[in-house]
C-alpha cells in the first residue's frame, strides 16, 4: 500500500459506452470506488446499450494522444489501463507515449465482440503484439481473445495455460487468461508471469445475465490497486473481489446484458 494520502492518479485510454455499463464509464466508476483518481483519453465514441453496439466513431489518434499529454504533463499519471484500440495508427500513437512514460501498464486487448465477431484487423493486432505487448505490466485476454492470439481453439484449463505461458514467454509480459468464457461451474482465471508458476484464481459462477464491462472493470481494477502500492498477485486476486461483488450488486438495468452495480462496492481488502 502507498504512505501517500493522495489518490493514485490512474489514467484511462479506452472508447466510451453511452449507456455506461463499459468502456470508459466503467473505469472511472471503478477507479473512483477503489479511491483512486481516474482521468480518461477517449480513443472512440460509441452509441451503445445492454443489447449491442449501434454506432462507432473514431478519435484522431493526434487527439488521443493530446490527451494523454495533458494528463501526463499537469496531474502526472501513476498507472495506465489500456481498452480498445481500433487500427494501427492510434495504436503507434499511444505506444510511443507509454514508452516515454513506462508506467504500470494493464492492457486489456479488446478484440472479440461477444457475439465473436473479430473488432480489429490483423495489422492492428501485429501492432498490439509489437508495440504495446512488451510495454504492458499485465495483458489480460478473455478465452476468445487468448484463443486468437494463439492461432487455436483453447477447449480445456490446461490449453489455456499453455497458451497464456506462450504468450507470456514471448512478449516478456505476465497474462492472466481469463476464463469467465469457459464451460465450467466455477470461473478458472490464471495469471502467468515469466519464469514463475503459474498462479490460479477460482470463483463460483454467478448466474446472471448482467455482465456487461467485466473486462473493463477487471483491467482498471487492477490498474488502480497497481498505482497504489499493490503487489501484481495481490492486485489480481483484490480486484477479482471487487469484480464479483460489483456483479452481485447488478442493478439489473437493460433488456440484454446489463450493467454491474460498482456503486454498490465501497472498498476491496
Amino acid at each position: 500500500m502507498t504512505t501517500s494520502a493522495k489518490p493514485p492518479r490512474i489514467l484511462s485510454i479506452a472508447g466510451s459506452d453511452s449507456s455506461g455499463g463499459a468502456g470508459i464509464q466503467a473505469d472511472i466508476k471503478t477507479i473512483t470506488m477503489l479511491g483512486g483518481y481516474a482521468m480518461t483519453a477517449i480513443t472512440a465514441i460509441t452509441a451503445q446499450n445492454t443489447l449491442g453496439v449501434q454506432g462507432v466513431a473514431g478519435i484522431a489518434p493526434d487527439m488521443v494522444l493530446a490527451q494523454i499529454a495533458s494528463c501526463v504533463e499537469d496531474i502526472g499519471v501513476d498507472a495506465v489501463k489500456i481498452g480498445m484500440l481500433a487500427d494501427e495508427d492510434v495504436i503507434r500513437h499511444v505506444a510511443g507515449a507509454m514508452l516515454l512514460l513506462r508506467p504500470p501498464l494493464v492492457l486489456d486487448p479488446v478484440m472479440i465482440a461477444t457475439s465473436g465477431a473479430v473488432l480489429v484487423g490483423p495489422e492492428a493486432v501485429a501492432a498490439l503484439r509489437a508495440r504495446l505487448f512488451p510495454l504492458a505490466t499485465l495483458i489480460t485476454p478473455n478465452l476468445p481473445e487468448l484463443e486468437h492470439l494463439a492461432g487455436r481453439p483453447l477447449t480445456t484449463v490446461e490449453a489455456m495455460i499453455a497458451a497464456a505461458g506462450e504468450l507470456a514467454e514471448t512478449s516478456k509480459v505476465a497474462v492472466l487468461a481469463k476464463g469467465g468464457h469457459a464451460e465450467s461451474r466455477d470461473i478458472v482465471d490464471v495469471l502467468v508471469v515469466p519464469g514463475e508458476a503459474p498462479r490460479f484464481y477460482e470463483h463460483a459462477r454467478i448466474a446472471t445475465r448482467h455482465t456487461h464491462g467485466t473486462g473493463c472493470t477487471l483491467s482498471s481494477a487492477i490498474a488502480t490497486l497497481l498505482g497504489r502500492g499493490e503487489t501484481l498477485p495481490e492486485a489480481v486476486r483484490l480486484a477479482r473481489e471487487f469484480v464479483f461483488a460489483a456483479i452481485a450488486a447488478a442493478p439489473g438495468y437493460g433488456a440484454g446484458s446489463g450493467p454491474l452495480g460498482h456503486q454498490a462496492v465501497r472498498e476491496a481488502g
